[in-house]
């Protein structure tokens, strides 16, 4: 019994490697569905943050999606982090929307897929989410949040 879970070990660790190696194809398809204002882009490591941080968000109810709640609200004066899909075609269903969180102070970033927004979401695709700030997962928050303004400023 000991040699099979052996065995069975190190055909998983393969397959880990293979899906590592699947996840960096993946990527770099998403990247070349990437529409032309998907800027500032999140990277790969800070796009898993984000979908970490927007799970449990949705877990605690602070999370605004879909494009006409979170303009209601950035209009409104809501604070917190919108997040965009980056693979939006046309892109004149939400060119728009970056604008007015510029305006409104709000701090913005891209996801190269609608899908990464949708699977932390617990739906089959969003366009657009606002993650609000809360005492549960603050850390979290906090670096995505740092880590977005310090992208939207070298942007």
């Amino acid at each position: 019994m000991g040699k099979e879970k052996k065995e069975k070990r190190k055909s998983e660790n393969l397959d880990d490697t293979q899906n590592s190696q699947d996840s960096k194809e993946s990527w770099e398809q998403k990247l070349q569905n990437m529409n032309a204002i998907s800027k500032p882009l999140a990277s790969r490591k800070l796009t898993k943050k984000i979908c970490k941080t927007i799970k449990k968000a949705n877990g605690f109810k602070h999370t605004v999606k879909g494009i006409r709640e979170v303009q209601k609200t950035v209009r409104k004066g809501g604070k917190g982090l919108v997040i965009f899909a980056g693979d939006i075609s046309p892109i004149d269903v939400y060119s728009h929307m970056p604008v007015a969180c510029e305006d409104a102070g709000l701090p913005y970033c891209y996801v190269p897929s609608r899908e990464d927004i949708g699977s932390a979401l617990g739906k089959s695709g969003c366009i657009i989410v606002m993650v609000k700030r809360h005492d549960d997962y603050a850390d979290l928050y906090d670096e995505m949040f740092n880590s977005a303004i310090t992208r939207l400023s070298d942007h």
